[in-house]
């Protein structure tokens, strides 16, 4: 009976836990936010380092599973911390290169349900055309970045086109990341882009895009289930 009750103790006490991961997400993003706004950088520094292990806690509440979405999770949290070690253009290229990683092992963990993708569609011309932008906005500032810039821009799109094939929401979080990073490389690389506090534009977009991308791979995967 005690080993019983431990076995039943164990199994809860992981998904107890995870499961107020959710809430604490969403928390996390919203203080991360306001600080973005209030310029309160020792604030907005420590909540993003959170946000990425907070969504991947609940993604595996929710699934107990998807390691292909965890992996670009973990990725993604590595390009949140890790460039903060470096200055220049070497912060810049450690933050292509572990996001590169996190959009390869998405379009990996997307490509079973390509078929169902816009890959073949018409749709995917409003995808090479927002690319296409982005590159003619980018290209004349980017100097010697401006290969690696092309490579993560054309995994990034094909990322985004074939999230359209896991979920609707899955989609839309696709596009929306798209446009977060499509905003970094405007702010590190077109001289007339200067809205108004930029980093909180790209961290609203990349919060709402990471968990619209998770939403959805949720969402299908309970679908098969059922």
């Amino acid at each position: 009976m005690r080993q019983q009750t431990g076995a039943v103790a164990e199994r809860t006490a992981g998904p107890l836990w995870t499961r107020a991961s959710a809430p604490a997400f969403a928390a996390d993003a919203i203080v991360h936010l306001a600080a973005q706004l209030a310029g309160a950088g020792t604030v907005a520094a420590v909540t993003q380092w959170l946000l990425m292990p907070l969504l991947a806690a609940a993604f595996w509440s929710a699934t107990a599973g998807g390691l292909l979405v965890l992996a670009a999770l973990g990725f993604s949290w590595l390009g949140d911390t890790v460039p903060a070690l470096f200055a220049g253009d070497t912060r810049f290229l450690a933050m292509v290169g572990l996001f590169l990683c996190a959009q390869v092992t998405y379009i990996v963990a997307f490509l079973p349900d390509r078929r169902r993708s816009v890959l073949r569609r018409p749709a995917l011309l409003g995808y090479v055309a927002a690319f296409g932008v982005l590159l003619v906005s980018c290209a004349p500032g980017a100097g010697g970045l401006l290969v690696p810039v092309i490579c993560y821009g054309v995994c990034l799109t094909l990322m985004a086109v074939l999230a359209t094939g896991v979920h609707p929401l899955t989609g839309v979080g696709g596009a929306v990341f798209f446009v977060s990073d499509g905003l970094i490389a405007l702010d590190a690389f077109a001289p007339w882009y200067a809205p108004p506090v930029p980093a909180f534009w790209v961290m609203l977009t990349y919060v709402v895009g990471q968990a619209l991308i998770v939403a959805g791979v949720v969402r299908a995967r309970s679908a098969v289930a059922r």
